[in-house]
């Protein structure tokens, strides 16, 4: 089940088709933990990883690569430990890890997006993966939460997640139904 991210076509090539974007406002839910660390007492924990999680980091884009079926874009070619350490240390990157007894079980990855028109920013979830083994017990829900906390302490107005409309998409589009509204809207991937 691919939750949230590239949406792509198979081997590297993009899908042309209409997404559900979804947005979240950020103050919907009230705030339940205030560190950057949550244990949720469903057996896992939720954190956010920056500046020296370089095994996380990559353990991160594995489960990207197994969960979306696509090690290809998340494994052929990881960035070096210059990069990885740097966008780590990036405050409008937002990387949660899941893990339960030393595995890692879900991981989310967002941007904060400074915008134009007024002075606030945005928070794209560009990428939601779940562990198939831990799927429907409320980790992707904890890891939009915990992204919910960072949106609200960081101001920013809204948070927005597109979505396939494949049929192995819907329990996704579910979720993202109980907590957001959704807009209807193309996307296209445009080569630079």
């Amino acid at each position: 089940m691919r939750l949230a991210g590239r949406q792509r076509g198979g081997r590297g090539r993009p899908r042309l088709r209409g997404d559900r974007r979804h947005r979240i406002d950020a103050d919907g839910l009230r705030q339940r933990h205030g560190g950057a660390h949550l244990s949720t007492g469903d057996g896992f924990s939720v954190a956010r990883i920056g500046p020296g999680d370089l095994t996380r980091f990559r353990a991160m884009n594995r489960l990207f690569g197994e969960v979306f079926d696509d090690r290809e874009s998340y494994a052929a070619h990881p960035p070096d430990d210059a990069y990885a350490e740097a966008l780590l240390a990036r405050p409008d990157t937002v990387l949660l890890v899941a893990e339960a007894g030393g595995e890692m079980i879900g991981a989310l990855a967002g941007y904060v997006l400074p915008k134009f028109e007024q002075a606030r920013s945005e928070l794209y979830i560009y990428d939601l993966a779940v562990a198939e083994d831990w799927r429907r017990r409320g980790v992707a829900t904890a890891l939009i939460e915990e992204t919910r906390r960072i949106a609200r302490a960081a101001g920013v107005w809204v948070i927005y997640v597109q979505a396939d409309t494949l049929p192995e998409d819907e329990p996704a589009i579910a979720l993202y139904d109980k907590l957001g509204t959704r807009e209807e809207v193309l996307h296209f991937d445009i080569a630079p």
